[in-house]
């Protein structure tokens, strides 16, 4: 294992400064962000939470299908959502929920093991032991009919 790495360019004072985010693959090279993308609707740049949340619904969606695949069931479509908020505490912001939605297609799985192998995905993948310290993180899985 190696390590991955992201890198931040930052210019400029609170508030108004503008950063930039780029990942070692590639898939982001100086994307933008700043106080608009993160505290208001500004869509023309992304913020930590959704980087998170993208991480985490990554992470847990492949551990979900490799938990699927040592029980004997092949994954034929995922469809994982993170929701991430970010609420006041004090004078700063605390991550305070993650809300993970799963759907998906697992033939010949029934519902009850379903539920178990998310439920442990969502328990054992790495970025859920790395969050940790927020306090709820929840998912709903969903079953979708295979045939």
């Amino acid at each position: 294992m190696n390590d991955k790495t992201a890198h931040i360019h930052w210019e400029g004072r609170g508030k108004q400064g503008k950063g930039q985010v780029s990942t070692q693959t590639g898939a982001l090279k100086a994307y933008p962000y700043g106080f608009a993308s993160r505290f208001e609707d500004d869509r023309q740049g992304t913020n930590p939470e959704e980087l998170l949340g993208a991480a985490h619904a990554a992470c847990f969606t492949m551990a979900f299908s490799f938990a699927c695949d040592k029980a004997g069931f092949g994954t034929t479509l995922l469809d994982t959502r993170a929701s991430v908020r970010l609420s006041v505490a004090g004078d700063g912001f605390v991550i305070d929920r993650i809300a993970l939605t799963l759907e998906a297609s697992v033939p010949g799985l029934d519902e009850t093991r379903f539920q178990g192998i998310a439920q442990a995905a969502k328990r054992d993948c790495p970025l859920s032991k790395a969050l940790g310290s927020v306090p709820e993180i929840t998912l709903l899985a969903t079953l979708r009919s295979s045939g």
